[in-house]
């Protein structure tokens, strides 16, 4: 008998504040790279080679295993065009897909809406950290918010009387009635009462997991046990989304962004070595973005914003690889010192919503985006 295929899961992992790409990508062969790096360059001995022109700082040797195993793609110079260098409206722009205007539906809120248009399956999409984020967010849409671990999630824990806790889910419900103007209050009041149900729904995850798997104890390794819980549960989430940072490393660079990546990269390693024990990965991908890039020459203790970055790409039905072209460090083609973006990010999203989600891209990143070929 065959066995029915899996629906296919998104991982988002957030890297906010501005990962700097140099030096998680490092082209080592480019004299231009130490030449610039006086105070934050990765010494040569240290990096770990992934081809002849690039490798990775030593703390990202726990990624390097699935990029020798073709299972990590990495897009080279992604970002937009007229990059604002701003954390606040580049998130917005990554989140929403609008670059020209402020937008008001996150680009993820409108897949879950696509997969569930009457609600149905209040945990389809489920974020792992302290805020709704804006790419989740659409009036209408629920999304289940896990702050902490999940063992401890719940909402009004305490009231466990059947009637009285849903007489206070809905009082708190009508707290939040759409008020004209208020995107906050439209948002919170059309998708309350789902969102709170989906706390009810995530509790039983924790109850039905086993693993031999041991993980870090960092933040970051948290929530993504936290989202193996929820996927292992068989709940039928599809989307989740987590974050990781802050990687904005105007000073003391280095020991942050090991600290930073050592946490990411061993995070990754455990979350994927839990899947695969349960043979549950071959459904899952797991996109790494950051707002922006910093800045190619140091300030002598970190980097400053910049604008073209790096996105990965991870997972077990991935075509590992280098995809687009590393952008150029010759001074004559930065823009005002940055790095020139020469990928839109809206072609990766375009991939994954075309060829893993099989959902139809325009509509939902706002146009036609050449699309890297990292999934078949």
């Amino acid at each position: 008998m065959a066995t029915a295929q899996k629906d296919p899961v998104l991982v988002v992992l957030q890297l906010t504040g501005g990962n700097d790409y140099l030096n998680t990508v490092i082209p080592y062969n480019n004299p231009l790279y130490q030449d610039n790096r006086k105070a934050v360059g990765i010494a040569e001995g240290d990096i770990l080679a992934i081809d002849n022109e690039y490798g990775f700082p030593p703390y990202l040797a726990p990624l390097k295993k699935f990029w020798d195993d073709k299972k990590l793609a990495i897009m080279h110079g992604v970002g937009y065009l007229d990059s604002p260098r701003s954390h606040f409206r580049s998130m917005d722009i990554w989140h929403t897909c609008e670059a020209d205007k402020v937008g008001t539906e996150g680009w993820l809120g409108r897949v879950v809406r696509e997969f569930d248009p009457r609600k149905e399956n209040v945990v389809t999409a489920v974020s792992f950290g302290p805020c709704l984020f804006r790419a989740l967010a659409v009036p209408g849409v629920p999304v289940a918010c896990v702050a902490g671990a999940l063992e401890n999630y719940g909402f009004l824990p305490n009231i466990q009387e059947p009637v009285q806790r849903k007489q206070v889910l809905e009082r708190f419900s009508r707290m939040y009635q759409p008020i004209e103007g208020s995107g906050v209050m439209e948002y919170l009041g059309t998708t309350g009462l789902d969102s709170l149900k989906g706390a009810d729904i995530l509790k039983v995850a924790p109850s039905l997991y086993k693993s031999r798997v041991k993980y870090p104890n960092t933040s970051i390794a948290s929530k993504l046990r936290g989202i193996a819980q929820v996927h292992l549960a068989g709940l039928g989430t599809r989307v989740f989304y987590c974050d990781h940072g802050s990687f904005d490393s105007h000073a003391g660079q280095n020991p942050l962004h090991a600290k930073l990546w050592t946490d990411v990269s061993e995070g990754l390693e455990a979350f994927m070595s839990d899947l695969r024990h349960h043979d549950a990965s071959e459904n899952v991908i797991v996109l790494m973005f950051s707002e922006f890039g910093r800045r190619v020459r140091d300030n002598g203790s970190g980097t400053d914003h910049g604008a073209a970055g790096a996105t990965f790409v991870l997972g077990d039905r991935v075509q590992g690889g280098h995809y687009g072209e590393y952008p150029s460090l010759a001074a004559e083609h930065l823009v005002q010192g940055d790095l020139n973006p020469s990928m839109d990010f809206r072609g990766i999203y375009s991939t994954i919503l075309d060829k893993w989600l099989k959902i139809d891209p325009v509509a939902i990143v706002n146009g036609t985006y050449e699309q890297p070929a990292f999934l078949n």
